[in-house]
């Protein structure tokens, strides 16, 4: 599994640097997470980046605040490994990779990854050489 979000992400991010964003989540803008994450183990050089906090509901207890924390690094394969085997065994949700200009995304989920690119003809391309990981679902879903 390794291997495979690996390969993608080395194409995508070889000899550049790159953002690594994790997250987390609160009823308090400070206060500890909502749940037990291994988010500040597995990504110990980041930064509290932004909080979004959502207080649209009357009741302060249905607030939320999602808080997202980054780190810049250069990318080499390997780098994000413990990351990745915690979103695939749902230890950790809400993890993305970019290159710091924000053209290459990659979103791994427990069941895959979201690839977004800047441009449809580097989709495309993307797209017709791993055709093998993509859905055979008649729908692409």
């Amino acid at each position: 599994m390794l291997d495979r979000y690996n390969t993608i992400l080395d194409e995508l991010f070889a000899d550049t640097d790159v953002f690594v964003v994790t997250m987390d989540w609160s009823d308090t803008p400070t206060g500890p997470p909502g749940y037990s994450t291994p988010r500040p183990t597995l990504h110990p050089d980041s930064v509290r980046w932004w909080t979004e906090s959502d207080q649209d509901d009357p009741d302060p207890e249905f607030h939320t605040h999602t808080r997202l924390y980054a780190d810049r690094r250069r990318w080499s394969r390997g780098c994000i490994d413990g990351l990745l085997r915690a979103v695939a065994d749902e230890a950790l949700v809400e993890v993305f990779i970019a290159d710091t200009e924000l053209r290459h995304i990659h979103h791994p989920y427990d069941g895959g990854a979201d690839v977004i690119l800047a441009t449809p003809a580097e989709r495309d391309r993307v797209r017709d050489r791993h055709t093998d990981w993509l859905s055979s679902h008649p729908a692409g879903l």
